[in-house]
This record gives C-alpha cells, sequence and structure tokens, in this order.
C-alpha cells in the first residue's frame, strides 16, 4: 500500500495492516542503514524523535506534520535495538516522553523505550496444522483449553516467570500430557504493571518483553501446532492503560479515548476507554488482531470485557446517554461487528470469542440478524450456576436443583464455551477444589463430578491453569502454581484424573460433534430433586450415544434404575470415584443388559449401582434388540 493510500485508508477507518505505515520501518538504501518514523499525532503543537541515537532530549530530531495529523521524520541515524520514544508537545505546551502506539517491541520494566525492531519473514513449519484448521475449522471439533498467566506457570530458581523458549519446552509437553486441545495466553501484549494481569495494555501489537522476543513467541506458536496445540490470545480493545508515557490523551486532546469524559474514563478499571467510533481507532485496534492472527499464526482471540463496550452504564461511574436516551453503546456494538466482519472474511478459520457477561445483546448471531458475528461466548451464567451449586450442602441441593438443569433451557441461544477462569480463583473466591463442599475426600470427590459435568455438558471447554490439580490456594499472579501440592496423593491423583477425562472427550466425538442443537442431547431425567441425580445422553452425527449420570449427593445409591434410548449391553467407561483418581471404588460396574419396561418416556430400563458424588458414564458395547 503506498503512503498516499495507507494514509487515506487510515482515516477513513478501512486501514487493516496499519503497522505497515505507522511506527518504525527499514528504507531501502545501499550506503547506510536508514529508518523512516511515523506518529499519528492529530493535535500536537511539535513532535520529534529522541531515543539512544539522539542522547535522549539533548538532540531531538524534529518531526514533519503531514495532513490527517500524521508526523514523519527519515534518518539515518537509528540502528537496529536502538531505543526511542517520541517527544510530544501538546496542547497547552506541555513537553510529554510518549511510546510509539505500534511498536514491536518494548525494553524491560520499568522503562518504555520502544525497540527499532525490524521483524524479519519467519518460514513457518506448521503448514499441516493451518491446512486442517483451514479445512475442520472448530465447532465440530473438540475444544478443551488450558487457560495460562504466563507469568505465573512457573517461575526459575531466581523467581524469574519462564519466557517462551522455556514455555516452548516445558509448558507444550504438559498440555499433551493434559490432552488439553488448546492453550489460552492472557494477554502476552505488552504492559506496564503485572498486578493488572496483562488486562491494561500499552502495547497493542508490542510482545511483552518479560518472555522473550516476537520470534521466540512465533517459535512457541509453531510448536503447539507440531504438536496439534490451537493458541488463542486474550486481547482488550475496550480500555488501555492511563499512564501518562503511553496512549493517554497523547497529543493533549483526546486522541484515542473518548471526547466525553466520562466515556473516555473508566472508573472502575482505572483506565480509559476507546474511541470505538473514531476512525483511526477502528483501523489501529482491527490492525492490530490481524497483526496477532496473521504475524504469530494465532488461532483465536478472547476479545475481554466485551460488556464494557456494549452498555455506557456499566462501569461504576456517572454516564452519558447513547443519543436515543439509552444505554447501549451504538459506537462499540458497530465496532463489534465490523471487527468479526474483518477478521471472518480474511480468515474464517479463526475462534472469535466474547468475554460478556449479559442477555441483553446477542453476541453469536449473523451480523445481518443484529448478533454481533461471534463465534463463542463465556457462559457466565451457567458458570455461576453450578459453582454456587457444587459449593452447596448436598443436602439443599434438592431445593436448588435448578441451578444445574437451568443451563439446558437456553444452551443452545448462543454458542457457548464453559469457563472456570482466572475471575474465579481470586479476591477471596476459593481456588476451584477449596469452593467444593465437605471434607477433602468429598471436594476432590466434588471436584470430579464437577469437571466431568462441565465436559459432558454442551459447549467448548475451559480451565484456568492449577485448577486441573486441585491447588488449594487461590490464584496468586506474583507467584508460581502450587506445584509442590502433587507430592499429596490426593492431588496427584486428581491431575491424572483430569488428564484421562480430557483425552476421554477428545476420543468421544459425542461430547463435541452436534454440540449446537437438541439433537446432540438426549434429557432423561432433570426432575429427580430428591435424590439429587442428573442424567442425559450425548449423541453424535450417527446416533451413537454416552450416558451421562451425575450423583450429587454422597449417598451410594444401588440398583439405581433409569430409562435408556436404546437397548443393548453398556460398558460403564467413566467411574469419577475409581480408587485411582482418589475414590473407594476398586472395580467398574460390570457391564449391564437393559431390561424392557416402560420408563418416563423410554421402553427400556438400565440398572447399576450409582456411586456417591460420583459421575458414572455408559457407553453401549452391543445394541440389541427389544
Amino acid at each position: 500500500m503506498d503512503t498516499e493510500l495507507a494514509l487515506y485508508t487510515f482515516g477513513t477507518g478501512d486501514n487493516f495492516h496499519l503497522q505497515d505505515y505507522l511506527g518504525v520501518h527499514r528504507v531501502d538504501n545501499a550506503s547506510k542503514e536508514t529508518y523512516v518514523f511515523r506518529v499519528w499525532a492529530p493535535n500536537a503543537q511539535e513532535v520529534s524523535l529522541i531515543g539512544d541515537f539522539t542522547n535522549w532530549t539533548a538532540n531531538p530530531i524534529a518531526m514533519k506534520k503531514h495532513e490527517a495529523g500524521v508526523w514523519e521524520i527519515t534518518t539515518e541515524l537509528a540502528k537496529e535495538g536502538d531505543l526511542y520514544k517520541y517527544l510530544v508537545k501538546r496542547q497547552g505546551g506541555q513537553l510529554v516522553e510518549k511510546i510509539d502506539p505500534v511498536a514491536f517491541l518494548f525494553e524491560a520494566r520499568p522503562g518504555t523505550g520502544a525497540v527499532v525492531k525490524t521483524l524479519p519473514d519467519k518460514k513457518w513449519h506448521d503448514g499441516l496444522w493451518m491446512g486442517r484448521r483451514k479445512r475442520f475449522g472448530f465447532k465440530e471439533r473438540p475444544v478443551n483449553i488450558y487457560e495460562v498467566h504466563a507469568n505465573s506457570w512457573k517461575k526459575d530458581h531466581e523467581g524469574k516467570p519462564y519466557d517462551m523458549s522455556r514455555l516452548k519446552d516445558e509448558l507444550i509437553p504438559y498440555l499433551k500430557k493434559m490432552h488439553y486441545t488448546h492453550v489460552e495466553l492472557l494477554p502476552v501484549m505488552a504492559h506496564p504493571l503485572d498486578m493488572s494481569w496483562g488486562y491494561q495494555l500499552m502495547g497493542y501489537f508490542a510482545f511483552e518483553s518479560t518472555f522473550g522476543s516476537p520470534e521466540a513467541f512465533q517459535d512457541f506458536v509453531e510448536a503447539c501446532h507440531l504438536n496439534n496445540i490451537g493458541v488463542i490470545v486474550d486481547w482488550v480493545p475496550g480500555h488501555f492503560t492511563q499512564n501518562d508515557d503511553a496512549l493517554a490523551y497523547y497529543d493533549g486532546t483526546p486522541t484515542f479515548e473518548y471526547q466525553d469524559h466520562h466515556r473516555a474514563h473508566n472508573y472502575g478499571w482505572g483506565a480509559l476507554n476507546f474511541d470505538l467510533g473514531k476512525n483511526q481507532v477502528q483501523s489501529f485496534l482491527i490492525s492490530s488482531a490481524l497483526f496477532w492472527l496473521e504475524t504469530y499464526h494465532i488461532d483465536g482471540i478472547r476479545v475481554d470485557a466485551v460488556s464494557n463496550m456494549l452498555y455506557l452504564d456499566y462501569d461504576q461511574g456517572p454516564w452519558t446517554p447513547n443519543k436515543h436516551g439509552g444505554n447501549q453503546n451504538l459506537e462499540g456494538i458497530a465496532f463489534l461487528q465490523r471487527l468479526t466482519q474483518v477478521i471472518k472474511e480474511r480468515h474464517p478459520d479463526i475462534m472469535m470469542i466474547a468475554e460478556e457477561s449479559s442477555s441483553a445483546t446477542p453476541i453469536t448471531s449473523p451480523i445481518e440478524e443484529g448478533g454481533l458475528g461471534f463465534d463463542y461466548k463465556w457462559n457466565m451464567g451457567w458458570m455461576n450456576d453450578i459453582l454456587r451449586f457444587y459449593a452447596e450442602d448436598p443436602y439443599y441441593r434438592q431445593f436448588d436443583f435448578n441451578l444445574l438443569t437451568f443451563s439446558f433451557i437456553y444452551c443452545f441461544n448462543e454458542r457457548y464455551i464453559l469457563p472456570f477462569s482466572h475471575d474465579e480463583v481470586v479476591h477471596g473466591k476459593k481456588s476451584m477444589m477449596h469452593k467444593m463442599w465437605g471434607d477433602r475426600y468429598n471436594q476432590f470427590a466434588g471436584l470430579r463430578n464437577l469437571y466431568t459435568y462441565q465436559i459432558c455438558h454442551p459447549g467448548k471447554k475451559l480451565l484456568f491453569m492449577g485448577s486441573e490439580f486441585g491447588q488449594f490456594l487461590e490464584w496468586k499472579f506474583n507467584d508460581q502454581l502450587e506445584w509442590h501440592n502433587l507430592e499429596d496423593p490426593f492431588n496427584a491423583k486428581m491431575q491424572l484424573f483430569t488428564a484421562d477425562l480430557n483425552r476421554f472427550y477428545k476420543e468421544h466425538n459425542m461430547l463435541w460433534q452436534n454440540d449446537e442443537t437438541y439433537g446432540g442431547i438426549d434429557i432423561i431425567d432433570a426432575d429427580n430433586k430428591e435424590e439429587s441425580v442428573l442424567s442425559f445422553c450425548r449423541i453424535n452425527n450417527k446416533g451413537e450415544l454416552l450416558l451421562c449420570v451425575f450423583n450429587m449427593t454422597p449417598v451410594e445409591r444401588p440398583n439405581f434404575t433409569i430409562g435408556v434410548p436404546v437397548a443393548g449391553i453398556y460398558e460403564e467407561v467413566i467411574n469419577t470415584e475409581m480408587e485411582s483418581y482418589g475414590g473407594v471404588w476398586k472395580e467398574h460396574n460390570p457391564n449391564t443388559r437393559t431390561v424392557k419396561g416402560n420408563w418416563k418416556d423410554y421402553k427400556r430400563t438400565l440398572s447399576f449401582t450409582l456411586p456417591a458424588l460420583g459421575a458414572s458414564i455408559w457407553k453401549i458395547k452391543r445394541r440389541q434388540k427389544d
């Protein structure tokens, strides 16, 4: 794209590779290393380039202003690896050192200087993965996501977080061992403070230098793909850090943020909200999303805090109604629709995920039907109901059984991911294991039951790191996981159970092939409140089924009988109370033949022993005629 067209489409909101125009780029020059620098600061009085090559503010290089507020300078002073910033003279005369908004890398914290960085063209070796992704997509494939905060998964002996090279060597084998299909990384874009978990971004094109180089991240993604693991990254287009040297009031006036003070300021998070209706901001953000997808071969983006972009009154502070007097952020809705449309036109095999908690706006419906066009929405309602139910004393569960079953009414209104995420194991909410009812034995029994219910329930799956082995303590962003917990047999057996359950999920397409309609589930009994037992079948496209039965009380039920849709000999393939998983059962239920007899709408029944506080999954070993 030539300079004039790049500048024009930036102003119209149609430049979706903005990083190829703004920022720093090497210029062909046979005699000397030469770079052109460009930055958007439309209302600045002056902008100068400073860095290692100018002795910082000692010899600033004045930049020239183009139309549309872009400042530019070409220089032979800079070289690869130098640090630089822009010295912006704001409206009012204040001089402020500002970051390059489209830098690919920043220096190590606490510094915020951008690095003169040319990304080399990588020769990728993941063509087989990319081809399969394009051919098969993800909707009728297993999706079981391990959510990772790279800063706290593991630390080295000096207490430093693993960089991408170490994560490639240790995290990827762990993902394979645990049979996850995808890894989701909390923001790996540049951020100034770990306390934000990465969610208050500074660099929307910059890989966080704490974790190494951009090339190391490319190698990590490639290695994931070579091991049949997809990579999803969290991305935050709604708000950004209000640090004065970053995007905030870049030229002294609202540049990236809203003009309206209330809409610009996110009081609850201490951040600033992007002006999603501004053409240049749309170019900036959509370019950022495509940059991560294309430069790093990312398989999916989870868009964080979508509610904050949809509703003007979502924040804690005062708010300004829209032009119709309502609370909908009309610009935010239009932006999200455009975002998904642009990405899906270019990369239909990319997974677009919305973290959104309300039900007022359709998230996964097509844009032409008034939806936002996402592939998946986090099912926050399911998560809240289920965690409340499993924390409850089993005696009272009969009175709150609807917490367990209510999701069956709406589970296909949207396409959902069932998340047990980082947000559920912080701020006094307790770890997943510690949320469970009872003593230590029953807590692990409840956790095995819960994870089995998540795997069997329609929807894709997500679990935050540490939860897979039942870590007792809450997640701490500044420390590694409690890996020493695995010295305890309960934790070690819990980890084994999660790995076996994940493998079972991948191997049984009844659990994911027909995941978006009621054709994929036959609810046998959702009304057995007195015994607190739930039963249903999951069904694939060939009509093959898995029978899933959940006992929500610590009472073993011998000769438990339910109706089933198919006659035959059934084999128990999962029993969460096996001794190898931390339970007390030494052997599975024996293979069991159905018996003719009316049970609700069914013409045959199956009887077996239902383990206390356990889940039992059955597969048809041999079909028979009635």
